[in-house]
């Protein structure tokens, strides 16, 4: 008896407009509907080809008879270098996936790697937050893991709290979910208000110059990135908290309301204040826990910023046992780079 042929090998290439509604399908069947709960050409558009970082290479995988069985973006991003002066272009692992049909063929792994060597050129740091089922394949190529960035936490509703974490821990099923009802502004609105020269590019400025300081590494704000990861974002429900004095706009805070489980979630995305202001930061804090409807705020305060120094006399703490896992690599090998190379924010990682 004659053996089976082997089955035949997909072929690699870089992903085309006209692609769009079939990676949207296999991103879907793979990854289910996302952050927003649909996969729209809209929200890959807006994430993709609008981010004023650039438009994210992707390559895709298809099987002979053209049926597309792998996808793989990488989303460019840049970093602020305190300690050399200098932007870091960086690069974002994510919105990958394999056709059941054709998984345990190192479809993942060849899309990866074919992804860094076209890469490699234009970005010297490669950077992403694994989950657990991904993260060993990660370092088999290269990646380091650096540690889990730790998340703050301020109950709102204690009670309602307590319940819905013993409801996680024991998976047990709950009824449905109440709509979540947040008094805030939207990004959306805020945004398109407040662009260009004004009062945020003030704000901005002062916080660029206090920050050249700090050697580590930070997102690179502007008023055009700001309107475009929160303002503009599809479906996310962004929403904005600002402080002033005087007059003057002395802080801003980002984050949305989201179901987590059983419990309503403020994810606190960014906080932004005057250098030193940590008076504005903790009433943006305050603010967060007080206007958001939710049963709790969740996000990270980077050591040393205002918003750190401000989050005990505002009512947060720090989670056990959360946070997102960073890893990263360079576009060649290993990087030097720890956990407390970076000045992160929530809006840097959370998964969109």
């Amino acid at each position: 008896m004659s053996a089976l042929p082997a089955p035949a090998e997909p072929t690699f290439r870089p992903l085309a407009e006209a692609d769009l509604p079939a990676v949207l399908d296999l991103l879907t069947a793979s990854l289910a509907g996302g952050p927003t709960g649909t996969r729209t050409a809209d929200f890959f558009r807006w994430k993709h080809r609008l981010n004023p970082f650039g438009a994210s290479p992707g390559l895709l995988a298809e099987a002979p008879d053209g049926q597309l069985v792998g996808v793989r973006l990488f989303l460019r991003w840049q970093w602020y270098d305190g300690a050399s002066g200098r932007t870091v272009a960086a690069v974002r692992p994510v919105d990958t996936a394999t056709h059941p049909d054709f998984r345990g063929r190192g479809i993942f792994r060849q899309l990866t790697l074919d992804l860094l060597e076209q890469t490699k050129r234009e970005a010297e740091l490669v950077f992403n937050t694994p989950n657990g089922n991904s993260l060993p394949g990660y370092r088999k190529m290269g990646w380091q893991e650096l540690g889990a960035v730790p998340v703050a936490l301020r109950p709102v509703r204690p009670a309602a709290f307590v319940r819905g974490v013993r409801a996680a821990l024991a998976r047990r099923p709950t009824g449905p979910a109440a709509p979540l009802h947040c008094r805030l502004p939207t990004a959306a609105d805020w945004f398109a208000d407040h662009h260009g020269e004004g009062p945020l590019a003030e704000l901005l400025r002062e916080r660029a110059a206090a920050d050249a300081a700090d050697p580590r590494l930070a997102t690179v704000r502007t008023p055009e990135f700001l309107r475009w990861r929160y303002g503009d974002a599809p479906g996310l429900d962004y929403r904005v908290l600002t402080c002033h004095r005087g007059g003057e706009l002395t802080g801003l805070a980002v984050g949305r309301p989201r179901r987590r489980g059983p419990l309503a979630e403020f994810t606190l995305a960014d906080v932004l204040v005057r250098p030193g202001d940590r008076d504005s930061a903790a009433r943006l804090l305050r603010a967060a826990a007080r206007e958001s409807g939710c049963d709790h705020v969740a996000g990270h305060l980077s050591p040393g910023t205002e918003a750190a120094g401000a989050a005990l006399r505002a009512g947060y703490l720090r989670a056990p046992r959360t946070g997102l896992t960073l890893a990263a690599r360079t576009p060649t090998g290993r990087t030097e780079l720890t956990l407390d190379s970076w000045r992160f924010t929530l809006g840097d990682l959370e998964v969109f």
